[in-house]
């Protein structure tokens, strides 16, 4: 009964009942990345007339967050490349490190030095600032 309300009210908590229609009517699945998240296009990679190409879309594990789709399928979904990864023999460059979604709004976020939500003591000003007085 949750999934059914969270699925009618929410649209940022994977799929609403229209994706999951539409989904069911015209998608065919692709595949699914390491998070969890599964990639469709419309069945049988019939074009969109609207849009001149196939329509691609992913149904996310969880919160929908655009920066949880790793870079081969960040292509994919894109129309960069025309295989997916599921379908090819992806590999990532061993220059590439593990994909990490954005961590902005999080404990893991970047707090520079000075900051009031880094740790520790701010940084005290170390005599280049000399404040303006009329």
């Amino acid at each position: 009964m949750k999934t059914l309300l969270l699925q009618i009210f929410t649209w940022w908590n994977g799929q609403t009942l229209g994706t999951r229609f539409w989904t069911w009517r015209k998608g065919e699945k692709v595949g699914t990345d390491q998070f969890g998240n599964i990639y469709y296009r419309t069945r049988g990679g019939a074009k969109d007339p609207a849009l001149g190409h196939e329509r691609r879309w992913v149904i996310y594990n969880g919160e929908a967050d655009a920066s949880m789709i790793p870079p081969g399928w960040h292509g994919w979904m894109h129309h960069r490349v025309a295989m997916p990864p599921s379908q090819e023999d992806y590999a990532a460059k061993e220059w590439e490190l593990p994909h990490q979604g954005n961590p902005t709004g999080t404990a893991d976020a970047y707090r520079p030095a000075g900051s009031i939500l880094a740790q520790g003591q701010p940084a005290g000003t170390r005599g280049e600032y000399e404040p303006w007085r009329p």
